[in-house]
C-alpha cells in the first residue's frame, strides 16, 4: 500500500520548511563583502592614488570602486573616509558641502566624517592621506 499525504500533512510540512528557511535568513550575516543593499562594506587593501586637482576645495569626490571619499575642507587640507554609509552600508553618492548618502538621507562632515544629518548615528571611518607633490595616497 502506498502512503497517502493528507492536505493537513502537506500544509504542516510546507509551513515547517518555510519557518526553517526564514530562520536561516534571519541568521545570515552580510559580512565584509556585501551590505544589505548590495554595496561593498569594506575597502580594498591597496592604497588609492588621487590627483589633488580632482578634489574641489570645500567639497570632495567619491571613489566607489575603492570604497573611499576624499575631501578638501580647506585649500591644501585633504581628508579621506570610507564611502560606506554607517546607517545601512549603502555607498555614499556625492560630496557637496557634506558627504551625502542618497539611500536614506544621511549626511557627513567633510572635515571629520561625523554625522551632520541622520538617520546614521556613527561617523565614517577615516583613512590616512599622504601628499607628495600633486599626488595623494589614501591608505
Amino acid at each position: 500500500m502506498e502512503p497517502v499525504l493528507s492536505r493537513r500533512g502537506v500544509l504542516l510540512g510546507g509551513g515547517a520548511c518555510t519557518l526553517a528557511l526564514c530562520g536561516l535568513t534571519a541568521c545570515t550575516s552580510y559580512g565584509p563583502e556585501k551590505g544589505p543593499e548590495g554595496s561593498a562594506a569594506s575597502a580594498p587593501a591597496q592604497p588609492l592614488q588621487v590627483n589633488t586637482g580632482d578634489i574641489p576645495v570645500g567639497s570632495g569626490k567619491v571613489y566607489p570602486d575603492a570604497h573611499r571619499v576624499v575631501t578638501q575642507p580647506q585649500a591644501g587640507t585633504y581628508k579621506a573616509f570610507t564611502a560606506v554609509c554607517t546607517h545601512m552600508q549603502c555607498t555614499v553618492a556625492e560630496v557637496t558641502s557634506t558627504i551625502d548618502c542618497h539611500c536614506h538621507g544621511s549626511k557627513y562632515s567633510i572635515t571629520d566624517g561625523s554625522v551632520v544629518h541622520g538617520p546614521a548615528t556613527q561617523a565614517l571611518q577615516t583613512y590616512q592621506v599622504k601628499a607628495a607633490g600633486n599626488q595623494l595616497t589614501v591608505s
